[in-house]
């Protein structure tokens, strides 16, 4: 990595801790500049705008947390258990964040509203990523029999994200993940749910 990389990737690095904490109206240059030690001159060589930051920022953080969920999930061999992996992997997410400040989505998608359109796409963007994760699982153990074929995937999908990014948002509130943990112990109970009547049988 060339040093004009490396710096690129220090200003990515600090601007997603900022603005995941601050928010993007709460988040300025100034703050980047004095936590990288570098000046305006020196941001801007490396991007055009404080939108384009936020974007870099955002898909950074969103990275890391996308792949401590498959570092879980590609261990599993089932689907079942890759559906078990993919909750699992936000255990403590609120009290011990992968990207400091919560969940970049939940974040960004609560500020962009209709007053940050860029952001607001992206956010969508990475919604669909997470689903059409969760989607591809739940296709994979509908074509080995594991899970049944009538099945709403999009229904699946959809409970897995929104449970979480609630409970996220309701532990992030009130500071304990307890709330968390709660909406994935019942998301385990779920999935279970989704098993066909063989595979439940052999489990039980």
């Amino acid at each position: 990595m060339s040093k004009a990389d490396r710096t690129k990737q220090r200003i990515i690095e600090t601007a997603a801790v900022i603005f995941n904490q601050n928010g993007y109206a709460g988040s300025s240059i100034a703050d980047i500049t004095r936590l990288t030690g570098l000046g305006k001159s020196g941001i801007y060589y490396h991007f055009k705008s404080k939108d384009e930051i936020a974007v870099a920022a955002f898909d950074y953080t969103l990275g890391l947390i996308l792949a401590a969920a498959m570092a879980k999930v590609s261990l599993q061999n089932t689907a079942i258990d890759r559906l078990h992996a993919f909750a699992n992997s936000f255990q403590g997410f609120t009290t011990q964040p992968i990207g400091v400040g919560g969940c970049p989505i939940l974040n960004t998608a609560v500020e962009s509203d209709d007053t940050h359109p860029l952001l607001r796409t992206h956010a969508q963007e990475a919604v669909n990523s997470i689903r059409a994760l969760i989607l591809s699982i739940v296709e994979l153990g509908i074509r080995q029999g594991e899970i049944e074929t009538t099945i709403d995937r999009e229904q699946v999908a959809t409970i897995l994200f929104v449970t979480i990014e609630g409970a996220i948002m309701m532990s992030k509130l009130y500071g304990d993940d307890i709330y968390l943990e709660r909406a994935i112990a019942h998301l385990h109970d779920y999935i279970n749910g989704l098993a066909t009547q063989t595979k439940s049988r052999g489990n039980s």
